[in-house]
């Protein structure tokens, strides 16, 4: 049986160092929730993983409805998510959000968050329906989630309990067997 868990070791080794897949970090939250401004309704969902590799992890999902449900969302409507360090002078760091699935009302920036911390975020509308505001803050965290190769490392006790207790019953039925 040790030899088989043995055998296992190479296969183990090659998974540890694979690539991370690129999943979903974690679930988004709501930071604003129907709040009005000018022509817009909208709610700020996020992300907030900060990083060390310069890496986009700060994620915000803005949804826009019109505040006249009769009125749709012009095509020229451009979002921008902002954010900078609460507390500081520094300048704000944009970007301008993408529709999601080819929805207008459906937009997603991205933002590199070098620090944890809180984060002063600022949502800016500019379309055909006039313009609208929205901020809020955010604490950013790094990713807590251990890395995929320990849950290797945290499965390894449990599988040596099973091939134990495999090991034991195959003995007990070849026992049962040869006493019949």
């Amino acid at each position: 049986m040790i030899r088989r868990l043995l055998a296992l070791c190479p296969l183990w080794a090659l998974l540890a160092g694979a690539p991370p897949a690129g999943a979903h970090d974690g679930p988004p939250f709501p930071i604003v929730s129907d709040h009005v401004s000018g022509a817009y309704q909208m709610d700020l969902w996020t992300d907030p993983d900060a990083t060390d590799d310069g890496s986009a992890g700060g994620q915000f999902w803005v949804m826009l409805e019109p505040v006249d449900r009769g009125r749709e969302l012009p095509a020229d409507t451009v979002v921008t998510v902002g954010i900078r360090p609460s507390g500081t002078s520094e300048g704000w760091q944009r970007a301008r959000a993408e529709p999601t699935g080819g929805r207008i009302s459906r937009q997603f920036a991205a933002l590199v968050m070098d620090r944890e911390g809180r984060y002063d975020v600022r949502v800016e509308i500019e379309g055909g329906l006039g313009s609208g505001r929205a901020e809020a803050w955010v604490d950013g965290t790094y990713d807590l989630r251990p890395p995929p190769v320990m849950l290797l490392v945290y499965l390894l006790p449990f599988l040596a309990v099973g091939a134990l207790w495999t090991k034991l019953l195959i003995k007990r039925r070849q026992a049962r067997a040869a006493s019949e």
